[in-house]
């Protein structure tokens, strides 16, 4: 049986969900973000109590099929933004039409009705999530976090930053501000 869950944006959320279906009992085929696979099916009880459980953590079931699709296109732009190393030979709404076989006008008008925001701006936002990981870091110059994540000029990432944070990238990274979000947060 699949079950899709909501919130599951790392691999240590994956670490989450597996140790918790398995101290729960149920035999795990496989993990992985925002879904796992289990042996058998759940009784109605089985469920509530899974769901109980995963909230407990911060995770949710999703049960209707619009929930399940727009925690899909989250996953899909968190996946590429935040663990793939090799830049995307296409964009966005491409990538995302082809992953999940629906056409970019349906996903970008139910995502912002659903979210209250359009695909592009959860990727901007996910894209300076990153950012913020990058500068608190130290470990790249702004060229180089510019190039990392595809902008087009260092200046169009400084003015995103700026717009966004109300800072320009190089006084967060002086203040050394902590002020990021959690993958699962960013948006909301």
């Amino acid at each position: 049986m699949k079950l899709p869950i909501k919130n599951m944006v790392c691999n240590r959320c994956i670490e989450a969900v597996t140790a918790l279906i398995e101290e729960m009992g149920y035999s795990i085929r496989t993990v992985r973000l925002g879904e796992a696979e289990i042996e058998g099916d759940l009784s109605d009880e089985q469920k509530i109590s899974l769901r109980e459980a995963l909230r407990k953590r911060g995770f949710d079931l999703l049960e209707d099929k619009n929930s399940q699709l727009i925690e899909r296109i989250k996953n899909l732009v968190i996946a590429s933004i935040h663990r793939e190393s090799k830049p995307m030979k296409t964009n966005y709404s491409t990538y995302l039409e082809q992953e999940i076989g629906r056409d970019y006008s349906f996903l970008s008008t139910l995502f912002s009705a659903v979210e209250g925001l359009t695909i592009e701006k959860f990727i901007i936002l996910q894209r300076l999530e990153k950012v913020k990981e990058l500068l608190i870091y130290d470990e790249l110059n702004l060229s180089e976090i510019a190039y990392q994540l595809h902008y087009s000029s260092v200046q169009h990432l400084s003015n995103q930053f700026k717009k966004a944070t109300g800072m320009s990238p190089s006084v967060f990274k002086k203040r050394q501000l902590n002020l990021r979000n959690p993958l699962d947060k960013v948006g909301d």
